[in-house]
C-alpha cells in the first residue's frame, strides 16, 4: 500500500508561478511577517502563461522595458535583447527571477490544485491537489491570470482526423515540424497571427479559418543595444519608466492624447497617426485620441486610416476584402488588436488561403481535414487550434467551495460578479490577481499584478496586526463595483463587438462587460478606498473565544 501524505499547514498558499505568483510571494516576504508562504505551480517550471506559450512565434506585445518586474535587484542584472521579448527569452527571465530571489525553496512544481473548501470554524482553506495531497492555509491567493481555461471548439469528429491536432495554449514543449507540411490554422487572434506569420513561409500550403479579421497593428520589432540599455539603467531611465507605469491608465508608458480626432484637420490627423504607426506597438491604439472607444466618428476615422495602411501591403483583391473589408467588422479597437510582423505580406502569398467561417462555417473534422459548408474537406497534415481561452474565469477552474457550500460556479451562474475584481463575497480569505472585473485586459500584466500584490500583502499585514482571521468582501461593495463597471462599459463602443472582452467568443456564454475600462490608476484608488474607515468594504472576523 502507498503511504498516506500528511496534510500540510501553511499561512499563505499562492496558486500559480507566473508574474502574479512570483510578485505576490516577494511582496509578502518583504514585509517580514514571519508567515509560511508556498507557491503551487502546475507546470514543471515557473513562468505561468510563458511556460505554456511555446508555439511558433510566441512573444509578448507589451513594450519594453515595462514587461518585467520592477525590482532593481532583477532588472539591474538582466537585460532583454528585443523590444518585444520572445517566449524563450521570457522563460530565461523567469529562471533569473527564481535564482535572484531564491524562490525555489517555497515553490512546488507539478502541483495542480483541484479544489478548495472554506472551513468557517477554523477560518482555513482546505486545498486538494492532483497528487492527492491536502494543504490547509489561512490565505488562498489565486494568481492564475487570464489564460488558464482553454477554449477548444466543439467541432464533432476530431477522432476521425488522421493527422495531428494542436492547441496553441498546449503546444508540445519539443515543438512541431511544419516545414513542407499542409497546415490549417483555426482562429486569427494573437496566437493565430503569430503562428501564421512564423510558419507561413515554410509550409507547403496554409489554410486559415477566419471568423473575424484581426485589425492588427505593426509591432516595429527591433533588437536592443545592450550598452544603451545599461546606460539607461545607470541614468535612472528604467526607474522613470516603472514610476510612470504606476500612475497611467494602462499600467504602461502609453498615455492617451487628450484630443479628439475631430479636433484635427485631416492633414494633422494623418500626420499624428503616421507617427504612431511608424513607431509601432500599442501607441497607435492607446495614444491616438481620447475618445477613440466612445465616439463613433473618431473610431471611423481610425478604421479608415488603418485600412488604407493595410491595403498598401496586400495585392490580392479577395484577400484585401477578407483582411481589411470596406465596412469595419466592429468598432476599431473594441476587439483586442494584435501586433504583427509581416502578417499581411505572409498571408498574401499564393500558397495561403483564407476561408471566411461566417460565410462557410466549419461543420466537423474529417479524416483528411476540416469540413466547411462551401469548400468541403480541405486536406491537411496538421490542424492548429488558435482559439484562445475562456478568459478571466480562471478561479472557476479551482472548484472553490465557500460559505454555505456555495461554489464559484454557482455564484457566477447568472453572470460574473466580484468586489473590485479581486474578491468574491462568500469566499473569505480568497483573493485573486489579474482576473475578471479588474482592468486586466487593458493593463500591462506585470504592472497590474505588482500593484494588486502590494495591496494584498498590505491587507494581510493589517489583518495580522489586528488578529483578524476572516476577511471577506461586503456584498454592498460588490454591488457598487459591478454597477459602476457595467455603467462605464455600456457608455463605450465595446458592447458593439463580440470578443473575449465580453465573453462573446464562447458559444452560450453570457455576453457582458468582463473588465474595468476606467484605468489602472482609478482601479487602485477603489481598492485603497475600500480599506479606509477600518476596511469599510470588508467583513472582518476574529477567532471566537471559547468560554
Amino acid at each position: 500500500m502507498g503511504s498516506i501524505q500528511k496534510p500540510k499547514e501553511i499561512d499563505v498558499l499562492i496558486i500559480g508561478g507566473g508574474f502574479g505568483g512570483l510578485a505576490q510571494w516577494k511582496k509578502i516576504k518583504d514585509l517580514n511577517l514571519g508567515l509560511a508562504v508556498k507557491i503551487y505551480e502546475k507546470a514543471p517550471e515557473s513562468g505561468g502563461i510563458w511556460y505554456w506559450n511555446c508555439y511558433p512565434g510566441a512573444r509578448v506585445d507589451s513594450d519594453f522595458p515595462t514587461y518585467q518586474l520592477f525590482d532593481k535587484e532583477l532588472w539591474s542584472t538582466f537585460t532583454f535583447s528585443e523590444r518585444f521579448p520572445s517566449g524563450p527569452e521570457l522563460r530565461k527571465y523567469f529562471k533569473h527571477v527564481e535564482k535572484t530571489w531564491n524562490i525555489t525553496p517555497d515553490m512546488e512544481y507539478n502541483k495542480g490544485v483541484t479544489g478548495a473548501t472554506w472551513d468557517s470554524t477554523g477560518h482555513l482553506w482546505k486545498v486538494l491537489c492532483e497528487d492527492g495531497s491536502v494543504t490547509y492555509c489561512r490565505w488562498l491567493l489565486s494568481c492564475l491570470g487570464a489564460g488558464n481555461r482553454i477554449n477548444i471548439p466543439s467541432f464533432p469528429g476530431v477522432e476521425n482526423f488522421k493527422g495531428e491536432v494542436y492547441h496553441t495554449a498546449r503546444w508540445p514543449q519539443g515543438g512541431v515540424d511544419t516545414k513542407g507540411k499542409r497546415v490549417a490554422v483555426v482562429g486569427t487572434g494573437a496566437s493565430g497571427v503569430q503562428v501564421i506569420q512564423e510558419i507561413g513561409d515554410e509550409v507547403e500550403h496554409l489554410t486559415i479559418y477566419q471568423r473575424t479579421p484581426n485589425l492588427c497593428m505593426p509591432m516595429s520589432q527591433r533588437k536592443l543595444n545592450a550598452q544603451e540599455e545599461e546606460d539607461k539603467k545607470k541614468t535612472g531611465k528604467y526607474e522613470q519608466s516603472f514610476d510612470l507605469c504606476r500612475v497611467t491608465g494602462t499600467g504602461g508608458e502609453e498615455v492617451p492624447r487628450l484630443r479628439s480626432a475631430m479636433d484635427y484637420t485631416p492633414e494633422q490627423r494623418k500626420e499624428h497617426l503616421d507617427r504612431l504607426w511608424a513607431y509601432g506597438g500599442f501607441g497607435f491604439w492607446i495614444g491616438s485620441f481620447y475618445d477613440l472607444l466612445g465616439n463613433p466618428e473618431t473610431n471611423n476615422e481610425m478604421y479608415k486610416y488603418w485600412r488604407s495602411r493595410v491595403l498598401e501591403r496586400i495585392k490580392d483583391p479577395k484577400k484585401q476584402e477578407l483582411l481589411a473589408p470596406e465596412e469595419a467588422p466592429h468598432p476599431w479597437g473594441t476587439k483586442r488588436p494584435s501586433l504583427e510582423q509581416r502578417y499581411f505580406e505572409v498571408v498574401d502569398q499564393d500558397h495561403i488561403d483564407i476561408i471566411n467561417t461566417n460565410v462557410s462555417p466549419i461543420i466537423s473534422f474529417g479524416e483528411r481535414g476540416l469540413i466547411t459548408k462551401e469548400e468541403g474537406e480541405v486536406p491537411v497534415d496538421i490542424i492548429v487550434l488558435a482559439t484562445g481561452f475562456d478568459n478571466m474565469l480562471s478561479i472557476s477552474t479551482l472548484n472553490l467551495v465557500g460559505l454555505n457550500g456555495e461554489t464559484i460556479q454557482d455564484y457566477w451562474c447568472n453572470g460574473v460578479r466580484s468586489s473590485m475584481g479581486i474578491a468574491v463575497p462568500g469566499f473569505p480569505n480568497l483573493l485573486y490577481l489579474y482576473g475578471t472585473q479588474a482592468p486586466s485586459a487593458f493593463a500591462n500584466g506585470p504592472t497590474l499584478n505588482q500593484l494588486q500584490a502590494e495591496w494584498v500583502a498590505e491587507t494581510i499585514q493589517a489583518c495580522e496586526k489586528e488578529g483578524v482571521t476572516s476577511f471577506e468582501a461586503k456584498k454592498e461593495m460588490e454591488n457598487q463595483w459591478v454597477e459602476l463597471l457595467h455603467s462605464e462599459w455600456n457608455k463605450s463602443l465595446f458592447p458593439k463587438a463580440k470578443s473575449w472582452y465580453n465573453g462573446g467568443n464562447i458559444p452560450g456564454k453570457k455576453v457582458e462587460g468582463m473588465f474595468w475600462i476606467g484605468g489602472v490608476h482609478k482601479y487602485m484608488e477603489w481598492l485603497k478606498r475600500s480599506c479606509e474607515n477600518d476596511h469599510q468594504g470588508w467583513i472582518k472576523q476574529k477567532p471566537v473565544r471559547k468560554m
